[in-house]
């Protein structure tokens, strides 16, 4: 619904009773193990298409190749002449150099051991990978390791569209599921994260596999009354939706109140495995801020002096959810997970 002028103008800041942490309603009885389960499990059955988030489209800079191990395979992303973004496999066909550390000229990498120089025509034992740019984030297409039916290009969810958006990526050791069912468990959020959010209520939550055997796809998802932290008193309170389209990506959209339409996509992409054999995972998180009120023009201006601060608030959030996940695989591997 369209705000009126005058609502438009008038502050989104609620001024709350303060509930002390402890005195919070504890949300153990509701976040049962079986229904987390069953959504993350619903989840993991949807098509990826084989398409990996790599970084942040803005981090593939004209003239300066990236390179990343996506799925335990080295790859490097570049931009061509016309900023188009391509990608390939991160290591030399003729004797194995990191292209990362190779100029982009002419829109090719040029290998800097010996001056062979790539694009997306490919070379005998190297094939560019299918990549895609979405305007926020960058795409690759690993068939390979995705093992699926291949897409042409990522299934994306809507997005708002004139937003304030930036990407926030953090690691750690645990899986992409893991990542996932932190993001399927909405409850614990103001007991976990108590600096950001209070008075968290979740109005609706999938079924479990035993109350809808056929998937309950019109009803897959978390609807959620939360408010937002701005200091000790003063909070927004917000209607928000969680959905995961697919195996390896959640999303958020505010559905009601301050910023309606606005979206945090949060990727899990695997990386491969550390030098004692765990795996480790990136959360590339994207957050897309919009909003109706007539002010609004002035945050695109001012959007690279926000980006950073959006950014802070998100790593602060995950250096809490990466340990969430990371405790949760740990669990999982030395089967002692309880869910």
């Amino acid at each position: 619904m369209r705000r009126s002028s005058r609502e438009s103008w008038r502050s989104p800041l609620k001024f709350l009773p303060p509930v002390r942490w402890d005195q919070q309603e504890p949300t153990w009885r509701a976040a049962r193990p079986a229904v987390i389960a069953a959504a993350l499990k619903r989840a993991s059955a949807r098509p990826s298409g084989n398409w990996y988030v790599l970084a942040a489209g803005r981090e593939v800079r004209p003239g300066r190749p990236l390179g990343r191990t996506v799925a335990g395979r080295e790859v490097v992303a570049w931009r061509d002449a016309s900023g188009r973004l391509l990608a390939g496999p991160g290591s030399c066909p003729h004797l194995g150099a990191p292209l990362c550390d190779s100029p982009v000229v002419g829109g090719r990498i040029v290998c800097h051991w010996h001056g062979l120089a790539l694009g997306e025509e490919g070379f005998p034992g190297w094939s560019p990978f299918p990549a895609h740019d979405d305007g926020v984030l960058a795409w690759i297409r690993l068939d390979a390791a995705g093992g699926e039916e291949p897409l042409p290009a990522p299934a994306l969810p809507p997005r708002p569209a004139a937003a304030v958006d930036a990407v926030t990526t953090a690691v750690g050791t645990c899986e992409p599921e893991d990542i996932v069912a932190n993001r399927l468990d909405p409850w614990h959020g103001a007991w976990f994260h108590p600096y950001s959010f209070t008075r968290l209520t979740v109005l609706e939550e999938p079924s479990t596999a035993e109350e809808a055997p056929d998937g309950d796809a019109g009803h897959d998802h978390f609807l959620v009354d939360v408010a937002y932290r701005v200091g000790r008193r003063a909070a927004v309170p917000v209607r928000a939706c969680f959905t995961a389209p697919g195996p390896r990506t959640v999303v958020m959209r505010i559905t009601d109140g301050e910023g309606a339409s606005s979206v945090v996509e949060t990727h899990a992409t695997p990386l491969g495995t550390d030098r004692h054999g765990r795996p480790r995972t990136a959360v590339i998180e994207a957050v897309l801020a919009a909003s109706e009120r007539p002010g609004f023009a002035l945050a695109h201006r001012a959007a690279p002096l926000l980006r950073p601060l959006m950014r802070t608030a998100a790593a602060r959030l995950w250096r809490d959810d990466m340990a969430y996940a990371e405790r949760r695989w740990l669990l999982r591997s030395t089967g002692r997970f309880p869910g």
